[in-house]
């Protein structure tokens, strides 16, 4: 038999608030995650996603409890962890090439800021041929439609070569033809990579997840076939329909 997959991520008892007399943004939060799991995040806004990915990156320090990401500190395992964020962090008239932004997800592996080594361009390379985006490289950024800006936000992690990929409503800006092939990617990448996304979208991400983590303050996680009406409507306060889908094998 073979030994169950090793933790990816484990959250113990953690709590956050942001500031001493605010209500807590999350509380006595347990979360584990196995390596090459594919794991959706879902709540209602302000209900802390945002804040869990925060403690995960390492970004901001947990008030109480503790928090691993690869074994290590959260702060020890950053360049292991590709993040794609919901919205650009720069401006789309920016003049700067495709290639360009892709190499600014090898920033800080080099011997020193800025500057690129031969091994950073292949890895920049691969990262775009893996998400069939090659093509896309001499483009200037603010040329792109919003599904090649994705694909392109995707490389950048991916460049890094990381072993995590956390995605922040990577397709919210992608209409429905774009956010399947976008996912299909993703689909792939989870043979080798630990996932977490966040997505409003259960019964679209349902398709592909292998568990749900439902934050508002607190998290429980679900089976994507334990996600009904009842789970839903608790977590959003909000009748919703019932979403459940089968697994491809």
């Amino acid at each position: 038999m073979n030994p169950p997959p090793a933790d990816a991520i484990r959250l113990t008892d953690v709590s956050f608030s942001y500031g001493d007399a605010a209500a807590p943004a999350i509380e006595h939060v347990d979360l584990r995650v196995s390596e090459r799991e594919f794991l959706g995040i879902v709540g209602p806004n302000a209900g802390g996603k945002s804040t869990l990915l925060k403690l995960i990156l390492g970004l901001i320090e947990p008030q109480a409890g503790r928090i691993e990401v690869l074994g290590r500190s959260p702060q020890s395992s950053r360049r292991a962890i590709g993040y794609v964020s919901q919205y650009p962090a720069f401006a789309r008239d920016f003049p700067i090439s495709v290639e360009q932004v892709v190499l600014m997800g090898r920033l800080g592996t080099g011997p020193a800021l800025g500057s690129y080594r031969c091994n950073d361009r292949m890895a920049a390379r691969r990262a775009l041929q893996e998400v069939e985006a090659e093509d896309l490289a001499p483009r200037q950024i603010g040329s792109l439609s919003g599904g090649q800006l994705q694909r392109v936000l995707l490389a950048r992690a991916l460049a890094s070569e990381p072993q995590i990929l956390i995605l922040d409503e990577p397709t919210a800006s992608v209409d429905q033809r774009l956010e399947s092939d976008i996912f299909e990617r993703l689909r792939v990448l989870n043979e080798r990579l630990t996932i977490l996304l966040v997505s409003h979208d259960i019964a679209f991400i349902s398709r592909y997840i292998t568990r749900v983590a439902c934050v508002n303050r607190t998290l429980v996680c679900h089976r994507t076939d334990a996600i009904d009406g009842p789970v839903i409507e608790a977590l959003y306060g909000e009748p919703v329909r019932r979403v459940a889908h089968e697994h491809k094998l």
